[in-house]
This record gives structure tokens, sequence and C-alpha cells, in this order.
């Protein structure tokens, strides 16, 4: 009898490990497609006009769509802001894909910025462009949040629309130019040591 209840303790406890050490169930992720398409977004940004990275800026703009009735943002506490690959920057790079499940998603990576809903007028921002945003066709996206700080409403600009952003590429220009007077040194030096290796020679 004791043996038996020993086994089934055993049981048990090897059930018990099994089951804890099992993932638990991925939390289901808020997608676009389920939210209310509540916020009138703009930007100063005009389409196909190129900013460069580091250097310029734009203003993005939202306010509570004129189509939406009065009071409809009065759950909304806060917003974010993010810069979009256009779907001609998506094509043929998975790693800028678009997601319908908004924590999956990748075509929107660069956080413009992130503050507190105000219902009473709309909000602005001036977003000087990132200097490790790469060359590309971008808009812009605002998502409303509650108080949890889960999205609950979005808006943003055209896609179709889209300005493009010219990264920064290459060797700045001041490192050119420090390269080129190092190498221009160097050969003044060898030629120098050359010229007194050749004295020592002919002495």
């Amino acid at each position: 009898m004791a043996r038996q209840q020993s086994v089934h303790a055993l049981c048990v406890l090897a059930a018990l490990l099994f089951a804890a050490s099992l993932p638990s169930p991925a939390a289901a992720g808020v997608h676009l497609s389920s939210l209310p398409k509540a916020l009138d977004v703009t930007t100063s940004a005009k389409p196909g006009q190129v900013l460069h990275a580091g250097v310029d800026s734009l203003t993005v703009t939202w306010s509570l769509n004129a189509t939406e009735p009065a009071g409809a943002d009065a759950g909304y506490k806060g917003v974010k802001v993010k810069l979009c690959y256009a779907p001609a920057s998506q094509k043929d790079r998975g790693w800028r894909k678009s997601e319908d499940d908004i924590s999956k998603d990748k075509a929107c990576q660069f956080k413009v910025t992130e503050q507190a809903y105000a219902a009473a007028a709309p909000g602005s921002f001036q977003y000087a462009v990132a200097r490790d945003v790469p060359s590309g066709s971008y808009y812009l996206r605002a998502f409303a949040t509650d108080a949890s700080g889960a999205e609950v409403a979005y808006g943003q600009t055209a896609p179709t629309a889209a300005f493009d952003v010219a990264g920064i590429t290459g060797i700045h220009a001041s490192l050119k130019i420090a390269a080129g007077v190092f190498s221009a040194f160097s050969v003044v030096a060898l030629a120098f040591f050359f010229v007194i290796e050749t004295r020592k020679k002919n002495k």
C-alpha cells in the first residue's frame, strides 16, 4: 500500500514537472485590422520629398478624425508615432515586412515620439530624422493607447504618398579630407627618407 502511494506521488510529481517545463502560450497581440482608424495624421513632408538623415526634420500632427463622434477619444491616454517603410521599400525585404499583428510588424521600426494624448487640441511633434534611418521611402503611423499602454486606435499618412529619406552612407567628408592629407604626408615622408638614404649611399 505504501509502495503504491509512493509510486503515485512520483507520477504526480513527474506530471507537474513536465507541465511546468512546457512553454506558456503566447499572449495574443493587437491586430491593426481590429483597430478603428480614428486618428487623422498629417506631415509637413511632401510626397516624394527627400529628407537627409541626421540633417533634416519634419513635423507630424494628429487629432481625432472628423468622422468620429465627439468623445470617442475619451479613453485615449497616450499617443506613439512611428516611421514606417512604405511598400516600395518593403519589396523583397522580409525584415521590413508589414504584419497585421502589431507586435510582429517589421515595417514600423523607428520611434518618432511617445507622449500623452491631449483631446483638447491636435498634437504635433517636430522630428529630426535620426542618423540611423536608412535610405528608403517612408510614411508615418500614430497609435492611440489606453491607460495600460495598449493600442486602441490608429491613423497614418498615405503609404502611397510616401516621402524619401537619404541615409548616411560611405565615409564622412571630414574623414575623407583627413585620409587625403595623411596619404599626401606619407608620400612626402617616403620621398624625404628615400633622398636621405640615397645621399648616405653616395657618401
